[in-house]
């Protein structure tokens, strides 16, 4: 209804492609995405620019990623909005982890040289990264009970 006076009639068409173009996109490429850090932090090869033999793990893993998500749709039974409700909520509480660690990495000379944070920036990186945990752990909490 909000794009009828831009669309007109056509605004549920627009709409549904809207729809699509992001579920596309969502299953491409966030598998792709997963893979390339996955095989990253082994050490591995990735790169849809090579090929299966210089980079079996890649694509081996963006296939898989891609045919369970398939599969886990296919059945009929599936709750598919706990599943994404959830999933969303394992993101929040994963996340001060990841933020800790990232952190950490950049404040790293050894990985980031002369461009490590400085007092305010550290200040204001940690202060926001604890907000965000709190925020989280509240947010997970709430979800889940």
């Amino acid at each position: 209804m909000a794009l009828a006076p831009l669309a007109g009639k056509y605004a549920a068409d627009l709409f549904a492609l809207g729809l699509l173009n992001a579920s596309l996109f969502a299953a491409s490429i966030l598998p792709l995405s997963t893979a390339y850090t996955v095989c990253e932090a082994f050490g591995w090869e990735s790169s849809v620019n090579c090929k299966f033999e210089e980079a079996p793990q890649f694509y081996v893993l963006y296939s898989l990623m891609i045919a369970l998500g398939a599969a886990l749709v296919m059945f009929p039974s599936a709750p598919l909005i706990p599943i994404m409700y959830f999933s969303q909520v394992l993101n929040g509480v994963v996340l001060p982890v990841i933020l800790f660690f990232m952190v950490r990495l950049i404040n790293d000379p050894a990985v980031m040289g002369d461009q490590v944070n400085g007092r305010l920036s550290n200040f204001l990186t940690w202060c926001t990264v604890i907000i965000l945990s709190i925020l989280s752990i509240v947010t997970a909490f709430t979800a889940i009970w």
